[in-house]
């Protein structure tokens, strides 16, 4: 959840959508995200939109309290069954990301998502994740996330290596995050993500097999594995721009994107979308696979943004300003912006050439088509698909996938 938003037109008080919005809607999947922005410190890496205590101490953050944060929340999801109406969709998918979301009782989490239940209902088959922090669960806790209907937990490891954790300020013990997909896995869990993070300063090859390798030794059915950006405003950036630590450039990202498909693949992990592995099509995310196919989903909480038939929102930042919203029975959003048919073209074609599957070469126009052509040549889509109406990447394309949809979308 970046902490900065784009600018937009207003939301109306009511969070009323344009009637076109829910054209079609039937066809289209409903997913929830739900966003707990607490953390108990905050990583040297991170700009998302989250709050330490202390951040929060004098700053009006009282309004959305840990203590009555599932409260302010559920709230907004009544706001969201007024808005949708009678749309009779039930929710395929439940997201709870943040933050830390484990920083709340295991039973806030399922009263978070019993609203959505009650509100809207789930599909018999709903995916359900939470993100959790590898300190801030242990087997009881989890056992009461299966309990309350959770299907899926995603973990955040990032590396096995304690030099790299102390670089991003991660404050987990090593070994915590491949203990914990067995306590998972022992709570009735069936799908268990690791998240990962490669290209830390002073991290080596060998650093990083020995993370691929300790997470696929845990035996999760799905890894993420994401290349560190860093960001303006952040610690680690003031960090680097002081010399304290070292620049990862791109080759190193790309030499270590390889080592991760290289080591993943060789233990049953596929790739399905550029970052992320499964090592069957049940464990993919389809809460993610929603966002890449331009679904509908409904994001709730501060700084959470939200796409319904085209159009796009994003609520208050602050957990302050994000409940006041909501205590007085206004929408807690305060931007959108309506996405014409080329907007929508051009984020297919973004999103889903990052897909295993690709995207179809009917989106792309003319220039764009001779861009695919050359790709192909240039060893940076594959033939095949090609052939048959697709644009998939290649091992090498993947690499180059901003590049290459750049050229794709023209």
């Amino acid at each position: 959840m970046p902490s900065v938003l784009p600018d937009g037109e207003p939301v109306p008080a009511d969070g009323a959508l344009p009637a076109q919005a829910l054209d079609g809607a039937a066809d289209r999947p409903l997913g929830f995200y739900l966003h707990v922005p607490y953390c108990a410190t905050r990583c040297g890496y991170c700009d998302f939109n989250t709050y330490t205590a202390t951040e929060l101490r004098g700053s009006g953050g009282a309004l959305a309290a840990r203590e009555n944060y599932a409260d302010v929340l559920i709230e907004e999801v009544r706001l969201a069954r007024k808005v949708l109406g009678d749309d009779p969709r039930p929710v395929r998918t439940v997201f709870v990301g943040g933050g830390t979301p484990t920083l709340l009782p295991a039973a806030d989490l399922g009263r978070m998502l019993g609203a959505i239940a009650a509100e809207f209902g789930l599909a018999p088959d709903a995916e359900v994740t939470t993100e959790a922090n590898p300190e801030s669960v242990d087997p009881a806790y989890l056992a009461g996330l299966r309990a309350a209907g959770f299907t899926r937990v995603s973990f955040g490891m990032q590396s096995a290596s304690p030099h790299v954790l102390k670089v991003l300020d991660r404050t987990h013990t090593p070994g915590r995050p491949e203990a914990c997909v067995a306590e998972a896995r022992a709570a009735g869990f069936e799908h268990v993500n690791l998240d990962l993070i490669y290209g830390t300063p002073g991290e080596s090859d060998a650093d990083w097999r020995a993370s691929l390798d300790a997470a696929t030794g845990a035996g999760p059915d799905h890894v993420s594995a994401y290349a560190l950006i860093v960001e303006e405003g952040t610690q680690l950036a003031r960090r680097i721009r002081r010399g304290e630590v070292p620049m990862t450039d791109d080759d190193v990202h790309a030499d270590r994107y390889l080592i991760a498909d290289e080591v993943l693949a060789a233990a049953g992990y596929s790739w399905y979308e550029v970052s992320n592995w499964a090592t069957t099509d049940a464990g993919r995310c389809r809460h993610n696979e929603l966002y890449w196919t331009g679904a509908d989903w409904w994001g709730a909480g501060p700084g959470a943004h939200s796409h319904v038939g085209g159009v796009r929102w994003w609520n208050a930042k602050h957990p302050g300003a994000y409940a006041q919203a909501l205590a007085e029975g206004r929408s807690p959003g305060v931007g959108r912006e309506i996405l014409d048919p080329e907007d929508r073209r051009v984020e297919r074609v973004l999103l889903e050439l990052r897909l295993a599957d690709g995207c179809p070469l009917d989106l792309l126009k003319p220039e764009g088509a001779r861009a695919a052509a050359r790709a192909v040549r240039d060893g940076l889509l594959e033939p095949a698909p090609y052939a048959e109406g697709r644009a998939v990447l290649t091992l090498r394309g993947r690499l180059l996938a901003d590049a290459v949809v750049r050229d794709l979308v023209d």
